[in-house]
Parts: structure tokens; C-alpha cells; sequence
């Protein structure tokens, strides 16, 4: 790692199991599962019926009624998860150099509500049905775009669009944007809202969903043999990154300091992960690297860990290609075992997570670990959450396109 030092001074999350990090960090100690039937359209006829939604995620507690009909479901969450790390860092924005304050909010798949929505209106009744706030709310830049409007920022915007990595590459080209002195202040993490019948109708057809509809709680299993597919989840993560000095002078609470960042291609397959994890493997040798640290002085992972039978077990084979003998001594989790797969929003909610692992010593459980699976064999901290001496953590983010994402963080030095 190079550059000026960059350091996390506010959290903020939407989740299923928790609308502020204290809740949602609780929950994760707890064990709790976010997962229910599906309620936001009929599911009855599909084959999964479970999701990780968020039914009672009401915009208003952060923005005018006017705004949230303006912007979709996607840039609703992941603006009122910045609006709240904004709050939580202490920062006002009146004082700052707006053009050395920026965002980017990471997503999978943008606006897929508005989407879904303006296309029943076209078929429906032709052309001049569609609504004219149609594009600027399905874009995928949306959020990130809401976020600099609403704050008065001026510095570097922008969007990653890398499935399910994209809220962890947000996060690590944030970082480098301080680290060189693109920006002093960086809004970024990740937020979806893709839980809709189409975006549904797409994963059941591709058979990567779990069935266990008779048991939505029990559904998501990372890394245990009775894994069946992964639930899909909603909801965002955002974080401030701030340089350091800068945070020093206005008497910031620091929470964690950034160290290291890399991103990687299977150049594979456009769905599966590489076989023998190649591109995952490099992904975290190559963040380690950045990071300065070697692998027995990582404390945490928090995985990828998606519950597909593929994803777990070649993404065990990388930990174990990438550490080595040190694996053995490294608790393993994953966040989606409780919240289902955010899909773009993932690597922003997980590194909330792994980062409240520093703040409190404790590292959250993998639910769900009843069988064991020769191929996933590590400490995955199973059903119970631990206290733990939490001073560097990894978190792994791998997307559709064969996109590979590791973050590290660790305790200000």
C-alpha cells in the first residue's frame, strides 16, 4: 500500500435484520435470519419463494415523500444508508472543500423495480405510458448521483456495475481516489432492491436459488452440504472513507483503517467461478500484498459464502491456495447466511460487518452449519457468534463476469 492513509470515521446499513448498525450488528452476534416468503409481489408459482426483503424499509424516515417517488427502491436504501454514515462520522458537509468530497455506491443491476414497473406501462398502454423520471431512476449510477446532489459533493462520482462484486470494488477505488489524493472524502459501499419478479423469474430459471420455501430461516447454509442455492437478499452498506489526517483534525472517531485493495478476472466462465479458484486466489494474495501483511496476520474473513454448491467450495479451495497452513487458524463467516445475497450490495453491508468485528472483538456465526462438507472444512464459525482478537480482516466479494474483490482493513495502527 502507497499513498496517504485512508481510515473509515462512519458506518451506516439497511438490512433485513436491522435499519441501523447497532441492530443489525446485534442480529448478526445473535444468530438471527432475515429470510421470509416473499412479499413483495406473487411468488406462489415460483420455484423459490424466499427472499431476504425488507418490508418495512420506509424512505421517509430519511427523505420528503416528493424525493422517494423520484428515485427507486435501490437509490432509496443506499441513500439513506449514507445519509446515516454521514450522521455517524460527524461530518458537515458545509465545511468541507466540496470538490474534495465524492461518492460511489456500487450495484449489481440499478433500478430493475423501475425497470420492471415502466415496461408493464409500455405494453400496457404504449410509448406515452412510460414515465419521463424512467431513465434517471433505473440507471445504475443513480445512487451514487442522488448522493453528491444531496450532500453538495463535487469530487469524484462514479459507479462499479460488477454484480456481486461491485459494492467491494466501489469501496477499494474510493480508497485509492484518497489514498492519491483524488478526494479527502469518500461516500461508498453498495445497495440493491433487485428482489422483484423478474429479477426472481431470472435466478429461479438459472437453478441458483434455494428451495427450502417450507423453511426460509433454515434456507441460506454457506458452506454446509445441504446448501441448495443461494436467497436473495436487499438492502445497502456504505461506508466514509477519510483521510487520515483529515479525520485527525476534526476530531473524528476512527473505526478501522484501510490497507488493502485488489481486483481480479477469472477469465473462466461468465456464471461459475474458476474451477480451481484461480482468480479468487489471486484477488486476496494480491490485497494481502497491498496490504503489507502476511497471511497468518489476517484475524477474519468474511466470505463470499454465497450457500451454491460451486461458489463454497471453490472458494474454500482459494482461502486454502491463498493462506496456506494459516487458514487452519482463521475463522471463516459469512453475513449471507442471515441476510441472503445482495448481489451489488453485498460487499458493502459485509465490510460493515467485518469492520464491527474490530470495533467489538466478536465475530458473527455462519448459520445454518449442521452438515459438515469434506470440501468446505475450515472454522466457519458455526451457529455461535465468538469473542475474538480482531485486528486484521479480509472480505471477499466474487460476481458473474468472473469479477474478484478483496478488501483489507484492519485497527488503526
Amino acid at each position: 500500500m502507497g499513498g496517504r492513509r485512508v481510515v473509515v470515521t462512519g458506518l451506516g446499513v439497511i438490512s433485513s435484520i436491522g435499519q441501523d448498525v447497532e441492530t443489525f450488528f446485534q442480529s448478526l452476534l445473535q444468530g438471527k435470519s432475515g429470510v421470509r416468503p416473499i412479499q413483495s409481489f406473487d411468488a406462489s408459482d415460483f420455484p423459490s419463494r424466499i427472499a431476504g426483503e425488507i418490508p418495512d424499509f420506509d424512505p421517509s424516515r430519511w427523505i420528503d415523500n416528493r424525493t422517494a417517488q423520484r428515485i427507486d427502491r435501490f437509490t432509496q436504501m443506499g441513500l439513506a444508508a449514507s445519509m446515516d454514515a454521514v450522521k455517524d462520522a460527524g461530518l458537515d458537509f458545509s465545511k468541507e472543500d466540496p470538490t474534495a468530497a465524492g461518492a460511489m455506491i456500487g450495484t449489481g443491476i440499478g433500478g430493475l423495480n423501475e425497470i420492471e414497473t415502466q415496461s408493464r406501462r409500455l405494453v400496457a398502454g404504449g410509448h406515452r405510458k412510460v414515465s419521463p423520471f424512467f431513465v434517471p431512476k433505473m440507471m445504475a449510477n443513480a445512487c451514487s448521483g442522488q448522493i453528491s446532489i444531496h450532500f453538495g459533493l463535487m469530487g469524484p462520482s462514479s459507479t462499479a456495475v460488477t454484480a456481486c462484486a461491485a459494492g467491494a470494488n466501489s469501496i477499494g477505488e474510493a480508497a485509492r481516489m484518497v489514498q492519491y489524493g483524488d478526494a479527502d472524502i469518500m461516500i461508498t459501499g453498495g445497495s440493491e432492491a433487485a428482489i422483484t419478479a423478474l429479477g426472481v423469474s431470472g435466478f429461479c430459471s438459472a437453478k441458483a436459488l434455494s428451495r427450502r420455501n417450507d423453511d426460509p430461516q433454515r434456507a441460506s447454509r454457506p458452506f454446509d452440504a445441504g446448501r441448495d442455492g443461494f436467497v436473495m437478499g436487499e438492502g445497502a452498506g456504505v461506508i466514509i472513507l477519510e483521510e487520515y489526517e483529515h479525520a485527525r483534525a476534526r476530531g473524528a472517531r476512527i473505526y478501522a483503517e484501510f490497507l488493502g485493495y485488489a481486483l481480479t478476472s477469472d477469465a473462466s466462465h461468465i456464471t461459475a467461478p474458476h474451477p480451481e479458484g484461480a482468480g479468487a486466489a489471486n484477488a486476496m494474495t494480491r490485497a494481502l500484498k497491498d496490504a503489507g501483511l502476511n497471511p497468518d496476520q489476517i484475524s477474519y474473513i468474511n466470505a463470499h459464502g454465497t450457500s451454491t454448491e460451486l461458489n463454497d467450495a471453490v472458494e474454500t479451495l482459494a482461502m486454502k491456495k491463498t493462506f496456506g497452513d494459516a487458514i487452519r487458524n482463521i475463522p471463516v463467516s459469512s453475513t449471507k447466511s442471515m441476510i441472503g445475497h445482495l448481489l451489488g450490495g453485498s460487499g458493502g453491508v459485509e465490510i460493515v460487518a467485518a469492520i464491527m468485528s474490530i470495533v467489538r472483538q466478536a465475530i458473527h456465526p455462519t448459520i445454518n452449519q449442521e452438515t459438515p462438507d469434506p470440501q468446505c472444512d475450515l472454522d466457519y464459525v458455526p451457529n455461535t457468534a465468538r469473542e475474538a482478537k480482531v485486528v486484521n480482516i479480509m472480505s471477499n466479494s466474487f460476481g458473474f463476469g468472473g469479477h474478484n474483490a478483496s478488501l483489507v482493513f484492519g485497527a488503526l495502527r
